[in-house]
């Protein structure tokens, strides 16, 4: 099972350890990619902190973060499981885990980013800021500058297994499955039962809930189908949407009244 998470826009502050090794990041064949947006981000980030903070569209109040960005060749790197913060990452509670279930999301969980295309958790990062949002003046749109080293990457990652993509838009938008691959992809929403509307903190947060059921509970759903199995046996209330025709991904709702 691969599960694609989105990152966090807050981010824990860089480690005090070794400096990042962009070639011990896992997914090698971002490499160039990668580089070519670290390059670019660095540069900007030393020069004009005002273009820069316009760049990546950043308030008055997180002029901090253009200097953070400015070092990133030279900070502190940690993993980037204990750097990503926020909802749903607090829901998912990497650090709590027990010893199988960290081993498990080792293997399984994969963080999209704007600068890094996507890492797993034990990959060494440091803090940062660039969404995939961002138009770098040089690279452009960096959701369109990840989707051709995406597309020949991501699916030898996910593998034979399932796929269970709880990325938001923007971070789906850098590789979309086809064929075969979102034959066996499942991408979930959460729904507030009473108004059956998306709301941002129940969506997160049972995202993160899910992910910490499946990896305690040593799930291994081999596809779409029996992940929606494993979610009702697990005390998740789903609702799912078969697709129409071969080669597209499954639609899971899951519904709930209360987040703890």
């Amino acid at each position: 099972m691969l599960v694609l998470l989105p990152p966090s826009e807050g981010k824990a502050p860089s480690g005090r350890g070794a400096p990042l090794k962009p070639e011990s990041l896992s997914l090698p064949g971002l490499a160039a990619a990668r580089e070519a947006v670290l390059t670019e981000l660095v540069e900007l980030c030393a020069g004009d902190e005002d273009k820069a903070r316009e760049v990546l569209g950043l308030s008055e109040g997180l002029r901090g973060e253009v200097a953070k960005n400015a070092e990133l060749r030279t900070a502190g790197a940690r993993p980037a499981g204990e750097v990503y913060t926020g909802v749903l990452y607090d829901a998912l509670g990497l650090a709590s885990l027990d010893a199988a279930a960290k081993r498990r999301a080792a293997r399984s969980l994969l963080v999209f980013s704007g600068l890094w295309g996507a890492v797993r958790v034990t990959d060494r990062i440091p803090s940062y800021r660039c969404s995939m949002g961002v138009k770098l003046p040089g690279l452009g749109a960096l959701g369109a500058h990840w989707r051709t080293p995406m597309a020949s990457v991501l699916p030898e990652a996910a593998g034979d297994g399932l796929v269970l993509d709880l990325r938001s838009a923007a971070y789906a938008a850098a590789w979309k499955p086809k064929g075969e691959v979102a034959g066996r992809t499942a991408s979930v929403r959460v729904l507030h039962a009473p108004t059956r509307k998306v709301v941002s903190h129940f969506n997160k947060a049972t995202k993160g809930r899910i992910v910490r059921s499946l990896l305690t509970a040593g799930a291994a759903p081999k596809g779409p189908a029996e992940l929606v199995e494993v979610l009702r046996d697990l005390g998740y209330v789903v609702e799912a949407e078969a697709p129409a025709k071969t080669g597209q991904a499954w639609s899971l709702d899951v519904l709930v009244d209360e987040v703890h």
